[in-house]
């Protein structure tokens, strides 16, 4: 029977230059997929197709990691750390190479070629994520550690959709749509280099590997309330990155306006993500979790009230105080949970939530603010989160 492949050293994994290599690991397939997903659209356009063009090549990068989750958390769960982001830069690579290949092809092929880029560097950003996540929860030798691995961790994907779409603008105006693509396919090399840094420990043998059903994960206690927390959050992501362009359109805001509100969200979650590794051994994390669900409720009310650019960028960045704090503590209560031969698992659980309420929530918000407006979405969701809160009391029995 062959073994599989060693896994990333927990001993060695609170060192910072392990963290690090995880942080930059997840940064260059994060970064290489939303610049893609900035790009690809926008050349659809370009080339003349409409708005369903546009809106089908978003969905894809969220809709293909929903079906391919629970296959990428069981790959990292067999083989570990190395193989698996391996295999994920490799897709996303393929990815870039379709998107190249479609700037010198016109029709559908152009079209097609576009749809199987998004869906595989969606795929290749998201095997990665879970494998980084699982490795480095692992690493971590207490709850407090992990709530600051994951602090840390947390800070990439922010700062991936940053710098992918800056990159791409630069390069699409400097060289075209196919040197962009060209930038982005070198940025996985990037994360194929920084996993060197990540040890390996004894390989397990695969005999020792049993396969079971996944459901038997969220029998597990806590588990399904953790699970509906996180989902009432993403679902809080969702709608504000939705709802927060229509009611700025409806206050008259200029597009400037809108990405400085939509910045100084970003800039607060990032900036909590910062102050959290320093405070976690003073945190207690299933309480932060439910005072962030009633701010959270708090600043959803208070949102479409907001008559100026100012009040809405307080809003955004109060709102980015309490978003931001939720994934670590989350992370670090579903490691609690999970057996550590099923992280894998788990995180995709998890990264199946997320993805499908990213590809389906805009089509009910969609539906929704149209008869009934923005406002009512931000009320809604933030009464949803509010009365949620409740299910932190059904977590304090497996705290960790």
């Amino acid at each position: 029977m062959p073994e599989a492949e060693a896994e990333a050293d927990p001993s060695g994994a609170g060192t910072g230059r392990v963290l690090l290599a995880f942080i930059v690991g997840q940064l260059g397939l994060h970064a290489a997929m939303a610049g893609l997903r900035m790009g690809a659209p926008l050349q659809a356009l370009r080339e003349g197709y409409g708005a369903w063009a546009m809106g089908w090549l978003m969905a894809l990068f969220a809709a293909a990691p929903v079906l391919l989750a629970l296959p990428a958390g069981r790959l990292a769960d067999r083989w570990g750390f190395h193989r698996p982001v391996r295999i994920a830069v490799a897709v996303s690579i393929c990815g870039m190479a379709m998107a190249v290949v479609a700037c010198w092809l016109s029709g559908w092929l152009h079209f097609a070629l576009l749809c199987g880029a998004a869906t595989c560097t969606g795929c290749g950003a998201n095997m990665s994520m879970l494998t980084i996540q699982r490795t480095a929860g692992l690493t971590a030798r207490n709850a407090t550690e992990r709530m600051q691995i994951f602090s840390w961790l947390g800070i990439a994907p922010a700062l991936a959709n940053a710098v992918g779409p800056m990159a791409t603008g630069l390069m699409i105006d400097a060289s075209g749509f196919a040197g962009a693509y060209v930038l982005l396919m070198a940025l996985p090399l990037v994360t194929l280099l920084a996993t060197r840094a990540v040890p390996r420990v004894a390989p397990r043998k695969l005999e020792t590997i049993t396969v079971r059903p996944a459901w038997e994960l969220m029998a597990a206690p806590g588990m399904k309330p953790l699970m509906a927390v996180n989902w009432l959050f993403s679902m809080c992501w969702d709608v504000h990155t939705f709802a927060l362009p229509i009611i700025g359109h409806e206050r008259g805001f200029s597009a400037s306006t809108i990405g400085f509100v939509l910045g100084t969200f970003t800039l607060s979650v990032s900036g909590v993500r910062l102050l959290l590794p320093l405070l976690a051994h003073r945190v207690d994390g299933l309480r932060l979790l439910r005072l962030a669900m009633l701010g959270t409720a708090v600043v959803f009310v208070l949102y479409p009230l907001a008559r100026t650019p100012v009040l809405m960028g307080l809003c955004a960045a109060l709102l980015g105080l309490t978003l931001g704090t939720v994934q670590p503590v989350i992370m670090t209560t579903l490691h609690h949970l999970t057996p550590n031969d099923r992280h894998g698992e788990a995180l995709a659980f998890r990264s199946m939530a997320i993805n499908a309420s990213s590809s389906l929530m805009p089509l009910l918000f969609g539906a929704m603010g149209t008869v009934l407006g923005a406002a009512v979405l931000f009320w809604g969701v933030g009464g949803a989160v509010g009365v949620g809160s409740w299910l932190v009391k059904r977590l304090e029995g497996v705290r960790t």
